[in-house]
């Protein structure tokens, strides 16, 4: 009963993981900023064709705008820039490695913003190693340590701590409004398109089609699997496993976006980055560890 299911659990894993190498070819041709409006604008279809074939619409949802606004700036595309600039600025396995400050900070932030969030020593001790573990791939004392390599690690700290800060105001307002997750996200993404096309420079944009891999890999890989198909199997994956779960998630992409780094792309890791990633994955199972029911 739960073979699909686990088999979509480890799908999402590798698509979220090798979201980063395509973020990071994609860069080379156009700016990171464009390289999320693509993203944006690809993933859009297949949830909006999802949320059609489930009759989730509705005109009641237009009075939600001021939620669906903040949720189109704060989680996705805060959270898609700083992880398209991070990738650009750094190898795409450590970028990767980095995803996985996300539910530590999330948990962070839920910590101080959520009343019926209680932290335990464990889950603190968990914190403290998410960013021992930053810090270690950031190295802002070793000697080869360059600009570019600080403000990746920065970007990245950036995106993570977007998407976590959206999931809190998801917890605190909009879950609570009973919108289905596929309109929501709907709205989410096609509202963030517009902000993007207003406000970007769309000049070269037009450069990503000169190179077949980059291009697949930004519509298909990170546009219509990374962020659409992947909303879906989320939320498949929450209803036939659990949040709690569904949650553990979050180790698979930074293991993935390394190995793909270092196994196919060859990219050159140094050791305390091996090793500030295991620490992050290590703050990652204390933050999401569940305590034993005492009763």
């Amino acid at each position: 009963m739960t073979a699909v299911p686990i088999l979509m659990f480890c799908l999402l894993g590798l698509i979220w993981g090798s979201s980063f190498i395509y973020m990071k070819l994609a860069a080379e041709l156009i700016s990171p900023e464009q390289v999320v409006l693509l993203r944006v604008l690809f993933g859009l279809v297949p949830i909006a064709a999802y949320a059609a074939f489930k009759g989730a619409y509705s005109r009641s949802h237009a009075k939600h705008f001021l939620h669906i606004l903040v949720m189109s700036v704060v989680g996705t595309i805060g959270y898609y820039y700083g992880f398209a600039v991070g990738s650009s600025l750094l190898p795409s396995g450590i970028a990767g490695a980095l995803s996985g400050l996300t539910p530590i900070l999330s948990f962070l932030l839920a910590l101080l913003l959520v009343s019926e969030e209680r932290a335990t020593s464990v889950k603190a001790l968990g914190i403290l190693l998410g960013f021992l573990g930053v810090l270690a791939i950031a190295n802002p004392f070793g000697d080869d340590v360059s600009s570019s390599d600080l403000e990746g690690v920065i970007y990245n700290a950036i995106g993570s701590f977007s998407v976590g800060a959206s999931f809190v105001y998801a917890k605190k307002f909009v879950i609570p409004l009973k919108i289905p997750f596929s309109a929501l996200i709907t709205y989410q993404l096609a509202l963030s398109a517009l902000i993007l096309l207003v406000v970007i420079d769309l000049d070269g944009i037009h450069a990503i089609w000169s190179d077949t891999v980059a291009a697949a890999g930004l519509s298909l890989g990170l546009g219509v699997l990374g962020t659409g198909g992947a909303f879906i199997l989320y939320y498949y994956i929450i209803e036939k496993l659990g949040a709690v779960n569904a949650s553990s998630v979050a180790y698979v992409p930074p293991v993935v976006a390394l190995l793909i780094g270092v196994l196919i792309v060859g990219e050159q890791v140094r050791p305390w980055e091996y090793a500030g990633a295991a620490v992050i994955l290590a703050g990652v199972y204390l933050v999401n560890r569940q305590p034993k029911d005492s009763t």
